[in-house]
């Protein structure tokens, strides 16, 4: 393992981008929802304001928010939820960076 790559780095690549890449068809259907929950008409947004929307609602709408990070750990096992506990804040931190950048990168339509 290379020695640069912090606990929190290795974690989110060994463990949480898995997690996010099998969960992939939920997170992009939760977030639809959201948007019909809302009557958000999405689809027809500027490619510009649908890349700042998805993140916006992620970082502001803290309940989503809950539910998408507690979709995720809720597949740790007990042993990585041990190693997750005393790095929670940084690896949330990193959980939503990327499942903003996931959804943005399916969502958005390009031009």
């Amino acid at each position: 393992m290379n020695q640069s790559i912090t606990p929190a780095e290795g974690f989110q690549n060994e463990v949480l981008r898995p997690i996010l890449k099998s969960q992939n068809v939920l997170l992009i259907g939760m977030f639809r929802h959201q948007l019909s929950k809302r009557k958000t008409n999405f689809d027809n947004f500027a490619p510009e304001d649908q890349f700042n929307f998805i993140e916006q609602t992620i970082r502001k709408d803290l309940n989503f928010r809950s539910l998408l990070l507690g979709t995720i750990i809720g597949r740790l096992t007990p042993e990585q939820y041990e190693v997750y506990c005393p790095q929670e804040e940084e690896l949330n931190r990193r959980t939503i960076n990327m499942l903003i950048q996931r959804l943005q990168s399916q969502l958005v339509k390009q031009k």
